[in-house]
């Protein structure tokens, strides 16, 4: 199993292409884990030339857990309105160090960094803490932490809820699919063309509702990064739908006007996924992002 040992545990991750391509690593997002990763996007870098990389997050998939202390549900939902109302084991830039351990592993000085919705979140936190370890940035649906970016509905965070507290593997299978059906928003169904399609492929691999409230904590409770993220140099490539329920493309906005040199690329149609038919969109784009500021040598 390609799994390799940081600290803190063991990390799973994969990668496609020749080692003397570019590597770029993909970073998921919330309770998100390799299989979530459609192979029309994971190919669609590859046959661009680059070395794909992808890691299970702690708390997902064939990573290592953190069950010191698993935050309640009541406690998250008041940490949407106060950050300081959940304690969790584990913060987003510790999870941006399992990043940069995974690079060590690899041998590589840096990659290009691809994250989506809280993995765009640790992508922010190796941009700052591991700057020299970072080529350039793509962040898909996420943000800055301000908190007046507008809330999800109240309907939104309902479905979002029903996934960490389904007891049974049916139960659990439905709740994700109509979370994802959600998500996705109204022009694609995510459980036909989007990322709710391996809904049951990642239960059966594995079922982790304790670390995605544990991740959901670590995002939730950190708090407005934009002081900091102005402080980036590195060039920065923003991508959110005109239809996303769950982070309000105010997020990537608001990411856009803080970060120095960025540029953002608002896509009609796309909610919270990654759906095929607008897969080659968001490929061409971050491709030419990457290209306009290619490695260092």
């Amino acid at each position: 199993m390609p799994a390799f040992q940081t600290p803190q545990g063991s990390i799973y991750f994969e990668q496609r292409g020749s080692r003397a391509d570019p590597p770029i690593v993909l970073i998921h997002g919330l309770g998100c884990q390799i299989v979530h990763w459609p192979d029309t996007f994971i190919e669609g870098l590859r046959s661009e030339g680059f070395r794909v990389v992808m890691l299970d997050n702690r708390d997902a998939g064939l990573s290592f857990g953190n069950g010191k202390s698993t935050p309640e549900i009541a406690q998250l939902i008041q940490a949407l309105e106060d950050p300081d109302a959940v304690d969790p084991p584990y913060r987003l830039a510790d999870m941006a160090d399992d990043v940069a351990h995974l690079l060590d592993h690899l041998g590589q000085s840096g990659a290009h960094l691809v994250g989506v919705s809280m993995g765009g979140m640790i992508a922010q936190y190796v941009a700052l803490n591991h700057a020299e370890r970072v080529f350039s940035l793509s962040l898909l649906m996420s943000s800055t932490g301000n908190p007046d970016i507008p809330t999800p509905a109240a309907e939104v965070v309902a479905a979002l809820g029903t996934t960490v507290v389904s007891p049974t593997r049916a139960e659990s299978i439905e709740a994700a699919r109509a979370a994802n059906r959600i998500f996705g928003g109204p022009y694609f169904d995510s459980c036909e063309v989007g990322i709710g399609r391996f809904v049951e492929i990642a239960y059966d691999r594995a079922s982790r509702p304790n670390g995605v409230r544990r991740q959901l904590g670590a995002i939730l409770s950190d708090g407005d990064r934009r002081s900091m993220l102005a402080t980036v140099e590195i060039p920065a490539l923003m991508i959110h739908g005109d239809q996303d329920p769950l982070v309000d493309q105010f997020g990537s906005v608001d990411l856009a006007e803080t970060i120095p040199n960025s540029r953002l690329r608002i896509i009609e149609k796309l909610g919270h996924d990654l759906p095929e038919p607008l897969i080659p969109q968001i490929l061409q784009e971050i491709v030419t992002h990457i290209r306009e500021h290619p490695a260092p040598r």
